[in-house]
């Protein structure tokens, strides 16, 4: 397999994530986004939406979207498992990723932080101001389900695909200085996953095109 990435997107960070912990080699292609490759007709060829990242399967198919891309590894190579067998477990993980990926994360991609300072002439305050709210509204919920649910990771003591959307942000608020001490068993979670392998793995810092993380 292909994984077509760039070392701080933190969709492509989920991905790698789930391939480590699923134990799955793949090729990494490194698509340089600050150049806008993701936007050029070659890349566009394989991923028409020119989003990162996109998994290349074997068999010259392509997926996109982490959610997808996630879900079928899930089902391709279930063990190691990152859904639970119970059908309520099943949701109240896939809840957890779902928050991130579609009420924080794409309301503080580089595309809309790019947009308010270069069309809506926001300053750097304001742009902080606004990464802020949405972190915070987000992790609000976060916490209260990890509080809850969560022993060493999100749901228990195994990793699942809510750890996989959890560091990426986690890392993404810390790169941003966004304040996350108020939510302690994030934090908690958080630090564990990254001192693991199949996590650290995939940090930003030590992949293949990483310049500054």
């Amino acid at each position: 397999m292909k994984l077509y990435s760039y070392y701080r997107s933190s969709a492509a960070y989920r991905v790698r994530i789930a391939l480590n912990l699923k134990g799955l080699d793949y090729d990494y292609v490194a698509v340089q986004m600050l150049e806008k490759e993701q936007k050029g007709s070659a890349y566009l060829g394989r991923n028409p939406q020119g989003l990162i990242p996109a998994l290349e399967l074997e068999s010259g198919e392509i997926l996109a979207q982490t959610t997808a891309i996630i879900e079928w590894l899930e089902e391709s190579y279930p063990t190691p498992a990152l859904l639970p067998q119970d059908g309520l477990a099943r949701a109240r993980i896939r809840s957890l990723a779902q928050n991130i990926a579609c009420d924080i994360h794409p309301l503080n991609n580089i595309a809309i932080l790019n947009y308010l300072k270069d069309e809506l002439a926001a300053d750097e305050a304001a742009v902080h101001a606004w990464y802020t709210t949405w972190i915070q509204r987000g992790f609000d919920a976060v916490e209260k389900t990890v509080s809850e649910y969560g022993g060493d990771f999100c749901f228990g003591q195994s990793p699942t695909m809510a750890d996989c959307y959890l560091v990426p942000q986690v890392f993404n608020a810390d790169r941003f200085n966004i304040e996350t001490s108020q939510y302690p068993c994030i934090r908690r979670i958080y630090e564990h996953c990254c001192s693991q392998e199949a996590f650290a793995r995939a940090a930003p810092a030590v992949q293949p095109d990483a310049v500054d993380a």
